[in-house]
């Protein structure tokens, strides 16, 4: 008997010894990968191998929970902000610079450095300004721990776990110091804010004025599910331990940071003098429009610490830098036209078309005007004189009229697609227009896109390029063609071959076994994103059920309000609509859920509302417990919730259970409802 329990102890041990040396070299693999894709811009691998290490990494970590860390790149995604989010003082005040708006107090700035160190030679580091959000990050024994925002300077706010899906950051560093403290700054480069303003045109929400408003935002929201999606990025530019700075010179600082695996941009210079430093400040004013990402001018600090010291500060800002920042990217034209663009849901978002202009080194022939209401704020007719500006659009934006033209004619939507001669109409409450024709050709393409992206259908090789070659040639005339398309036609379009159309259908192929939020997912459907389609098809369990289910019904899933219902009512009605979601069921895409949640267990039929800090139990780790005994978890309280688990620093939702006389309970009454 003895003898059978050494031996089944022994294997325990040596399997356990396996994974843990198995998850050490993946977390290794990624995080050199992770540093390759989105610091150096330069991957080894494809998304789908990068996918399958990740996958097996967690794998390995659901078996060995005891050996999941803060660092594993499994951990980036996942976690949640407390309710609001927790002030923090910083080591060390995060002061504002002060503002040079020409060259002349450029100089004005360096004649008074000069004067402060006397005859000591002296040179700056100069960096590109960019436009985003300040964040302090702490590491302790190389291991990421916190990540607080500027705020007022003195005390910011506790962001760590959305902080945590910012790719660039690292959450391991080769530096074994006991505390270390890097100041950085995150931003929103434009591809990036493009895409998120043309998500939120197609949903009729408001648009994001610029990269650094769209970062502040995406960085503070509560779920990190949506800070992911939005892939922001992190710039360093200062390394502090116990509050000083760790190296005798700024540059020495920021090579080390680059050292350590951090984003450190490579667009500095080390500057001999004054002169050299405004050489600099002009040459990227000229070219600021090459750069991905938005910058309003130049960062000068004086290099040596030791001089930074002597120095010293005002009271709102160091004396040993400066911001020199350039004009505002402006010019006057005439808007000779007003055109409309149809999107991937239908949004129709009017366009000016403008009389060629020069904006910041650029000519601009056209600018967004966003839908109706905005360019009735502007009180903006055709023929008008406007100023328009790039300020982090691809597509620039009309700041305002400056002059109304002789012969001006007023802009009205129109009741029918400039494409396809559809309805168009526009829902109460909401800001934007749509073509409610589902085979609209100029939704086409872009409905591709998102089918095919790598959170949706994850079918790689179907980029862009590719899609305006089937559409325009007439070899997909749905979404639902891409599972007929052939290799021969394939290997004939421009870019392609034998070889890559081998490799696009084996990926199209695969994709039929994505499971049934994904293809939710893929349909479209307005407010139905990822995190939504799971948890539609964790209720409903089939497409099939959904598609019937009528609108109180489909409120009853969680985090569906009777927006959402609506819309998802009313795709499964269309009739178009139908017949393509039978097209997919016939091309062989999985329409029944594999239910996760377990169907039994002492919490079954049970919703429970967390909030506060628990004394032993992460968030995460309640909730996992609790949908492990049957329970469900939401987000906010209701009449349906049946427990309010509160803990430490309790908010507003531990208000509302008692106002609506719903139970509250301990984490230790919680773990003695589950049994343990």
């Amino acid at each position: 008997m003895f003898r059978y329990v050494a031996i089944a102890l022994y294997n325990k041990q040596r399997m356990g010894k396996e994974a843990k040396a198995e998850i050490a070299e993946l977390r290794e693999t990624l995080r050199r990968h992770e540093h390759l894709y989105y610091v150096l811009d330069s991957p080894q691998i494809s998304d789908a191998e990068y996918d399958q290490l990740m996958n097996r990494l967690r794998e390995l970590e659901d078996r060995h929970p005891e050996l999941v860390t803060p660092d594993s790149a499994t951990q980036r995604v996942g976690g949640k902000p407390r309710e609001g989010f927790v002030k923090v003082r910083h080591s060390s005040p995060m002061l504002s610079l002060d503002n040079a708006l020409n060259e002349g107090e450029l100089r004005d700035f360096d004649r008074r450095v000069r004067q402060l160190l006397g005859d000591a030679s002296y040179r700056y580091v100069a960096e590109l300004k960019m436009d985003g959000l300040s964040m302090a990050a702490f590491y302790t024994r190389g291991v990421f721990r916190q990540a607080v925002t500027r705020g007022d300077g003195q005390a910011g706010e506790d962001v760590t776990e959305n902080a945590r899906t910012i790719r660039s950051l690292p959450l391991r560093i080769p530096a074994d110091l006991p505390e270390l403290e890097v100041r950085g700054e995150v931003i929103m480069n434009r591809r990036a804010f493009e895409r998120l303003n043309l998500e939120r045109d197609e949903q009729g929400l408001s648009r994001f004025a610029n990269p650094r408003n769209a970062a502040a935002g995406s960085i503070r929201v509560l779920e990190t599910q949506v800070t992911a999606a939005r892939r922001l990025d992190y710039y360093p530019y200062f390394l502090f331990v116990d509050g000083a700075p760790l190296h005798p010179s700024h540059w020495e600082s920021l090579e080390a940071l680059a050292a350590f695996g951090f984003k450190v941009n490579p667009k500095r210079r080390l500057c001999a003098d004054v002169e050299e430093l405004i050489q600099f400040c002009r040459h990227w004013e000229a070219r600021r429009e090459e750069l991905p990402y938005e910058i309003d001018g130049v960062v000068a600090k004086v290099d040596s610490i030791a001089q930074q010291r002597e120095l010293g500060w005002t009271a709102k800002a160091p004396r040993w830098a400066i911001a020199f920042k350039y004009a505002a990217r402006q010019a006057e034209t005439v808007i000779e036209d007003i055109g409309v663009q149809v999107g991937r849901t239908g949004a129709l978002t009017p366009v000016a078309h403008l009389r060629p202009v020069e904006v910041g080194g650029v000519t601009v022939s056209r600018a967004t005007l966003h839908n109706q209401d905005e360019i009735e704020r502007l009180g903006l007719e055709v023929g008008d004189s406007v100023i328009v500006e790039r300020s982090g659009d691809v597509i620039p934006k009309v700041v305002r009229v400056s002059s109304p033209g002789s012969g001006r004619r007023p802009f009205r939507m129109p009741a029918n697609c400039p494409v396809c001669g559809g309805k168009v109409v526009r829902e109460e409450g909401e800001v934007a227009s749509r073509c409610i024709n589902t085979d609209c050709p100029a939704r086409l393409k872009e409905s591709i896109l998102h089918f095919a992206s790598r959170g949706v259908m994850d079918i790689d090789g179907l980029g862009e390029v590719l899609v305006d070659q089937l559409v325009d040639r007439g070899l997909v005339g749905s979404v639902v063609d891409i599972y007929g398309l052939a290799a021969e036609p394939l290997a004939g379009l421009e870019h392609m071959g034998k070889k890559s159309a081998g490799k696009l259908l084996q990926n199209i192929e695969r994709s039929k076994q994505l499971a049934l939020p994904r293809v939710l997912a893929a349909l479209g459907i307005r407010f139905v994103g990822q995190r939504t389609a799971v948890l539609l098809a964790e209720t409903f369990g089939s497409l099939n059920k959904i598609a019937e289910a009528d609108i109180p019904t489909l409120e009853n899933a969680e985090e569906v309000g009777p927006k959402v219902a609506e819309s998802i009512f009313q795709f499964f009605r269309e009739p178009r609509n139908r017949v393509l979601v039978e097209r997919l069921r016939e091309a062989g895409l999985q329409f029944e859920h594999q239910q996760t949640r377990p169907k039994a267990g002492p919490l079954e039929g049970l919703i429970f509302v967390l909030t506060g800090t628990l004394p032993q139990l992460t968030r995460e780790e309640a909730k996992a417990r609790i949908e492990a005994a049957g329970g469900k978890v939401t987000g906010s309280v209701s009449k349906q919730t049946s427990y309010v688990v509160a803990g430490e620093a309790a908010g507003a939702k531990l208000e509302k259970a008692h106002a609506l006389a719903i139970p509250v309970i301990d984490e230790r009454k919680l773990l003695e409802m589950i049994g343990e």
